[in-house]
């Protein structure tokens, strides 16, 4: 059964190719940079876990740059939480669709001033497969037998000064569910290839 970002691996990405040549014109490794990207936002998705789970983070197999610029998109998580009352009901959840067979696991379900909400972490900005992604996780929650979200909200939390904080309400999770549903498709038939 293929998890949620599985799925989504099947979409286009348009943005990366000039990317990757950008980052090569400049004499800059792109699998390189890619990859410690990815180890910031992974981290700074760890420091906001281990905020809410009220428990320290082992930052030791992270360099100083890495550990630098996650404190940097925490310290945006932070800023945002200013004011609110957060109230985890499940974090880090794993959840299986039975009806639809996938898998994925969300970053947090619970209260945000009282109102139930989805929320979802992004450090590399916000693209087409990230609301493909909450409607997913939107689908597990209710199929799962959890109260539907009243709210759905992506962080877009930057790992450097080139990037902005952003807050972002999704609500067209039905239409973001159904091409979910068509991708999942997809993923079968391609595998009979």
């Amino acid at each position: 059964m293929p998890g949620v970002t599985t799925v989504l691996g099947l979409l286009n990405k348009p943005a990366l190719v000039p990317w990757a040549n950008r980052l090569g014109l400049e004499g800059i490794d792109a699998a390189k940079y890619r990859d410690n990207r990815g180890e910031i936002g992974t981290l700074a998705h760890e420091l906001i876990m281990g905020d809410l789970l009220g428990v320290p983070c082992d930052t030791s197999e992270y360099s100083r740059q890495q550990i630098d610029a996650a404190g940097h998109s925490f310290a945006f998580y932070q800023d945002w939480c200013k004011g609110k009352i957060l109230e985890p009901i499940i974090l880090e959840f794993p959840m299986v669709s039975e009806k639809y067979r996938y898998g994925g696991t969300l970053d947090y379900y619970g209260k945000v001033n009282n109102v139930v909400t989805l929320l979802d972490y992004k450090t590399g900005g916000v693209w087409t497969e990230c609301y493909l992604q909450v409607s997913a996780y939107f689908n597990l929650l209710v199929e799962n037998g959890f109260e539907p979200p009243e709210k759905i909200t992506i962080l877009s939390i930057p790992r450097d000064s080139g990037e902005q904080f952003q807050e972002i309400r999704f609500t067209n999770y039905k239409k973001g569910f159904q091409a979910f549903l068509l991708l999942r498709e997809l993923y079968d038939l391609l595998k009979e290839f």
